[in-house]
């Protein structure tokens, strides 16, 4: 390592490092910037393009509507339907498409039986369809058929005389295709792939029919999503084909708006290539410029250099600066940094040893305060309690004395693990949990351990988190036990005053509900609320207003709650308070093992 053994080297290995570095990262995030908006826009095109596409087929079907019903009013039409004749009505038809220019797909006449008397021959029953029968009777009728080209949507209106009691002559139904040739045209509109589904297959498109099988299990109406097709990624969404009264099912069609995701990041390549040939530029403008000053430097100040680089990286502030050479060689300057330096770090020495030392003392003396004055009490009691352990007192007082000695302990040992909870670094295990489900089994749990208390009711929903659920569940079962002991407080005030206030639904309610990237569970109870004066220090270790509390409840669980990358955030709420957390859906990368003190 002999070249970095020169302080002239190694600045100039740390600045061309760092200009490396510095450059490296601008192109990388201004590269990863433009990508991401390219992608942003990609999603947001194809959420207008599908907008459009069903624009333009829900115009075009309302044109057709309003065809339908004028051609059907034409009195010679009606005249021509009277006479039975298919030839007549089908010459008559024709010379409707040229004169008022109509590019149906579909046009068929029936009788007022239902029979054809103008129109394609390859629907052998027409009565039979849905449309001709609401026809018949009376009645507009539109919906789609599935046609061997792909999808047809059609329109069915009477044909008939006297508005006032109408007599029916027979339909009229017009229909329009969603064909591979509509697609083409939509696409030339949209710029994006057009794709049409019916029947859990896909029945015509602009796409490969190699590729089409794979975009046939696509839901319609649930956003962009991305798919692979070839070799290309795409982006793709979807969107049900309703008809004018909106109504759908599972036979409802859909339209596929697919784009392109891997060619619209191909015209990236120019910027990320000017990119490149800049940054190769400023680094080596940095280096040369670098190398310049590094060689300015001298030997007293390489040897400072290397005496305070080894002082940072070990912490050990016993290593002075000793200048090499004699005395009288030594430049003044140096000699005034190298003993400035060496008197501050003799000082810096002293100041950490007393503050240790201090700190030591104040903690160590705060905590044996606390930890005394939580253990006394229990220990009168156990003590008070043995005395009615000795011969001659009655079996009840013995029993009543051990129980005491039992309730007690189990306080004492609440309190030591409180103390250590606090006290030790929090670890983390995250999986997915649902957070609904989570929150039941905290309220069933606090419910179970005293069932006496109000009730806690649950209003929770199934959402999917990544988290620690030992950790976020304990969190939870403190936060509800608070609760609850806040409307038992209240309740046993309100019996001193002579009133009594019955149980309510709302007395604690836990809920839960999904934000964006984000999980809220809200805690509410009815109890008497936290005063003002109180609020500042509700979260401060060994706080409490509660004779048995140790003050670690509420610290603990926002230490869990913020190692999650969560928030915790207490506010008066009506008759009571509420708790609000706020937790990641996914982990972040705050959510870490951490010991708060």
């Amino acid at each position: 390592m002999k070249v970095l053994a020169s302080l002239t080297n190694r600045i100039f290995l740390a600045s061309a490092a760092l200009a490396v570095v510095t450059v490296a990262l601008a192109v990388y995030l201004v590269s990863a910037s433009v990508t991401r908006e390219t992608e942003t826009g990609v999603s947001r095109d194809l959420v207008e393009s599908a907008a459009l596409v069903d624009q333009q087929r829900t115009a075009l079907g309302r044109q057709y509507v309003l065809l339908a019903r004028l051609v059907a009013d034409l009195p010679r039409l009606k005249s021509a339907m009277d006479t039975q004749d298919p030839v007549t009505v089908a010459q008559l038809i024709d010379d409707y498409q040229r004169q008022l220019q109509l590019e149906a797909d579909l046009l068929l006449i029936t009788d007022r039986r239902g029979a054809r008397l103008a129109g394609p021959s390859d629907i052998p029953s027409p009565s039979s369809l849905p449309t001709i029968a609401q026809g018949l009777a009376g009645h507009e009728g539109t919906a789609f058929w599935l046609d061997r080209r792909g999808i047809m949507q059609v329109v069915t209106v009477p044909v008939y005389v006297d508005r006032v009691e109408p007599e029916v002559f027979g339909t009229l139904t017009a229909g329009f295709l969603l064909d591979d040739q509509r697609a083409e045209q939509l696409k030339r509109a949209t710029g994006s792939d057009i794709a049409f589904a019916m029947n859990g297959r896909i029945v015509a498109a602009t796409l490969p029919s190699d590729v089409r099988g794979r975009l046939a299990g696509m839901p319609a109406g649930t956003g962009v999503s991305y798919i692979r097709l070839g070799s290309e990624d795409y982006a793709v969404t979807g969107l049900p084909l309703r008809l004018q009264d909106g109504a759908s099912d599972a036979r409802t069609p859909s339209v596929l708006v697919l784009r392109s995701v891997t060619s619209q990041l191909r015209g990236l390549r120019t910027i990320n290539v000017a990119l490149l040939t800049t940054a190769v530029l400023a680094i080596v403008l940095a280096t040369v410029l670098s190398y310049a000053v590094s060689r300015s430097m001298t030997r007293p100040l390489g040897t400072i250099t290397a005496t305070m680089r080894e002082v940072a990286a070990t912490g050990d502030l016993t290593r002075k600066i000793d200048l090499p050479g004699p005395s009288w060689w030594q430049d003044e300057d140096a000699q005034l940094v190298a003993a400035t330096f060496n008197n501050l770090t003799e000082s810096v020495a002293r100041v950490q040893r007393e503050t240790a030392q201090r700190d030591r003392l104040l903690a160590l003396g705060r905590l044996s305060t606390i930890v005394a004055h939580e253990v006394r009490n229990p220990l009168m009691i156990i003590k008070g309690a043995l005395r009615s352990m000795r011969p001659g007192v009655a079996e009840s007082e013995q029993r009543e004395a051990v129980s005491d000695i039992d309730e007690q302990v189990g306080r004492l040992n609440r309190i030591v693990h409180d103390v250590l909870d606090f006290a030790r670094p929090l670890q983390f295990d995250f999986a997915a949990t649902d957070l609904g489900r989570l929150c039941s089994e905290a309220a069933t749990a606090v419910q179970a351990s005293e069932p006496e208390g109000p009730s806690i009711t649950t209003r929770t929903s199934q959402i999917e988190i990544v988290t620690d659920a030992e950790r976020l569940r304990a969190a939870l079962i403190n936060l509800l036990a608070n609760a609850r002991q806040a409307v038992i407080a209240r309740r046993r005030h309100a019996e001193t005053e002579g009133e009594r206030l019955a149980p309510a639904a709302d007395d604690v309610v836990i809920a839960t509900s999904a934000r964006g990237a984000r999980a809220h569970i809200s805690i509410s109870d009815r109890g008497g609320g936290i005063p003002a004066e109180h609020m500042a220090q509700i979260f401060e270790p060994y706080f409490t207003t509660k004779r048995s509390g140790t003050g670690l409840g509420l610290p603990i669980a926002r230490n869990i709650i913020e190692g999650l990358g969560g928030t915790i955030a207490i506010r008066a709420g009506g008759a009571g308070t509420i708790v609000d957390v706020d937790l990641p859906l996914r982990p972040v990368a705050s959510a870490r093992p951490q010991s708060d003190s």
